[in-house]
């Protein structure tokens, strides 16, 4: 009789990974990451609601300068100093991300799958 190889257990993911946090270690409550948080929300229900990990990462990064951004805007208006270099940079990275997920909102599909239509049926 062959031996078999050993079922390897299943690695414990990270809480990032597993999605009971958006970023480790922090306090969600700040205004910083409330805002961080809509922003990343609105680009996924952007993508149609399940984006691949690739676009997931995009969006993240993108969130993150969206509200870098914002952050210089709110600094501008108030003291009217921005460092347009830095600013002007941020914003063309922002742009180019958010071509590479789609600039254009994607339905989410609602189509019921072969179970879920005679499920429904037999109802």
């Amino acid at each position: 009789m062959a031996k078999t190889k050993p079922i390897p257990k299943p690695q414990a993911g990270t809480r990032v990974g597993n999605g009971k946090d958006i970023l480790a270690g922090l306090d969600h409550r700040s205004v910083v990451m409330r805002r961080y948080r809509e922003i990343l929300s609105q680009l996924v229900t952007d993508m149609g609601g399940d984006p691949s990990e690739a676009k997931s990462i995009i969006a993240k990064r993108s969130a993150t300068l969206a509200v870098w951004c914002e952050q210089a805007e709110a600094t501008m208006a108030e003291s009217g100093d921005i460092d347009i270099g830095e600013f002007t940079t941020a914003t063309n990275a922002l742009r180019r991300l958010l071509v590479d997920i789609g600039l254009e909102r994607k339905a989410k599909d609602i189509t019921p799958t072969l179970k879920q239509y005679l499920e429904g049926q037999a109802a």
